[in-house]
């Protein structure tokens, strides 16, 4: 029971930081569109706008929940969750410092490479339970562009395995103590930094989800 509690409160140690540097980031953002784009941006609730994300977090849990008559209810539910769980388990394996993880998996890239493609059922799942057209064919948008974008993702994590030798998160990072890897690779982080943005459906790759094209794609009806 003791290593029980314990190993929750690892858990719960790595991911509550992670959530809210997901929120903070997430305010960093809308505040950088809204520069580009001559808008004003959050600036109402919280000093400068900084507790938004919190109130629509709130907002977001208070909704009501409406799911079409049609729909595969189980997968509907489980979609999000599916997503959520795979993002999540994937920081089980990050090191934050020497001894700091709570997993220091030998296969630690090979296993984060798993849970990233596994969390694209989450979307197709998404669009496909709905029973809606839109959604469907916006999972299908989705997941096609997430797949394409793997293999550069993958293509560029691969180089550092074969420089180090290892799918060990610690070792990696131990053998970049003389010179980190992105000054002699900075052409493979430039391609590995455009994958994560397209992996993560930021701005200018926000293709799949473009609500002024597919009203928000397999979300459309979550």
């Amino acid at each position: 029971m003791k290593n029980t509690l314990y190993t929750l409160l690892e858990v719960l140690i790595v991911i509550v930081p992670v959530l809210l540097a997901v929120a903070f980031m997430t305010i960093i953002e809308r505040k950088q569109l809204a520069a580009m784009q001559r808008r004003v941006g959050p600036n109402t609730v919280g000093y400068y706008g900084v507790l938004q994300p919190f109130s629509d977090a709130l907002k977001l849990i208070l909704k009501e929940t409406v799911i079409p008559a049609q729909s595969n209810k189980i997968l509907f539910y489980l979609a999000p969750v599916f997503t959520l769980i795979f993002s999540l388990l994937c920081w089980g394996v990050i090191p934050f410092g020497q001894g700091l993880a709570l997993s220091d998996f030998s296969l630690g890239i090979l296993y984060t490479l798993a849970l990233s493609s596994l969390g694209i059922y989450g979307i197709l799942f998404a669009g496909w339970s709905a029973n809606s057209k839109y959604a469907f064919l916006g999972s299908l948008r989705s997941t096609s562009a997430m797949i394409s974008y793997e293999l550069i993702l993958s293509s560029a994590i691969l180089i550092i395995i074969l420089i180090t030798g290892s799918l060990n998160y610690t070792k990696i990072i131990e053998i970049q103590q003389s010179v980190w890897f992105i000054f002699p690779l900075f052409s493979v982080f430039f391609f590995y930094f455009m994958a994560i943005l397209a992996e993560t459906s930021r701005v200018p790759f926000d293709l799949q989800e473009a609500e002024s094209e597919l009203v928000s794609g397999f979300m459309t009806e979550h």
